[in-house]
């Protein structure tokens, strides 16, 4: 990890500070190590191996950040990309820009993302009607969801270990 204030430790794994640090470095420095953690070729099996990272990554969000993990036929990442930026309490979601995006990164599977700002993870059910209308959009390319994760201060929730895809 390169940052001006933080140097390697003598334990593989950690750094140390050589200098204060704000709050603002520490979120964009955790954001960076949560980041190398979602890299390209890392293998995505279980929700709950990307929950703390995804955390670190919508914190701060005042408003409604629609994303899409795409996977390879191994479940490796391909790209992180954020589609959609909406409102407090909501966004937009175009099935046709997500096929188009999914299509582009020739992805076999894709975890979709999105924070809410209230901080409660809990699904809507336009969160679960958007879903199921990206499931069957992708299936049509034979493209699978593998699941549809929601992120707020509280936790995250998994549609995948909720049995709701």
């Amino acid at each position: 990890m390169n940052h001006r204030k933080l140097k390697a430790g003598e334990v593989a794994g950690t750094y140390d500070i050589t200098a204060p640090i704000t709050e603002a470095e520490l979120v964009s420095i955790a954001q960076a190590f949560a980041r190398r953690r979602l890299a390209r070729g890392r293998k995505l099996i279980r929700p709950d191996l990307v929950f703390d990272y995804l955390q670190v990554l919508f914190q701060g969000y005042e408003h409604e950040v629609f994303s899409a993990l795409f996977l390879d036929t191994q479940h490796r990442l391909i790209h992180f990309e954020t589609l959609f930026r909406g409102t407090i309490d909501s966004a937009s979601v175009y099935p046709r820009e997500v096929v188009k995006r999914a299509l582009a990164h020739n992805a076999a599977a894709v975890i979709f993302v999105h924070n809410h700002p209230s901080g409660d993870p809990a699904p809507s059910d336009a969160d679960r009607r958007i879903t199921q209308r990206l499931k069957e959009a992708l299936g049509l390319v034979e493209i699978r969801v593998i699941d549809h994760i929601v992120v707020g201060s509280e936790g995250c929730v998994s549609f995948a270990e909720r049995r709701y895809l």
